[in-house]
């Protein structure tokens, strides 16, 4: 299902350029236009899912699929000595897309601090 005023929807219908750098039928990753550290890559099922509240038995296996692809990205990106990897959700949790996604940032050490 696509949500036709999703931002993530039109980028993974190719309406909106992105710096792609991994995609299979299920997920869809792209660079962060306003990264955090040198790795910064939005992680985001093909799926439109507004936010982890919403995930159920019918589209949890996006879930699985975006964190299998998150391995092969890291492990592409060279973050072999960690990285982290985020989800908001709604508007206190700090979500600005309601398309569930995942940042995966790394290739710096990271503090031990989340706020």
């Amino acid at each position: 299902m696509r949500d036709d005023n999703c931002l993530f929807c039109k980028i993974i219908g190719g309406e909106i350029p992105s710096s792609k750098v991994y995609e299979d039928e299920y997920v869809f990753a792209f660079r962060d236009i306003n990264p955090q550290a040198p790795v910064h890559v939005l992680v985001v099922p093909k799926e439109h899912i507004p936010c982890a509240d919403a995930v159920d038995a019918a589209n949890s296996v996006y879930v699985a699929k975006c964190f299998e692809a998150i391995a092969k990205i890291a492990k592409a990106e060279g973050l072999d000595k960690g990285y982290r990897v985020i989800n908001n959700c709604g508007e206190y949790g700090g979500q600005s897309v309601q398309h569930l996604h995942f940042h995966l940032v790394g290739g710096v050490k990271l503090s031990e601090k989340i706020l």
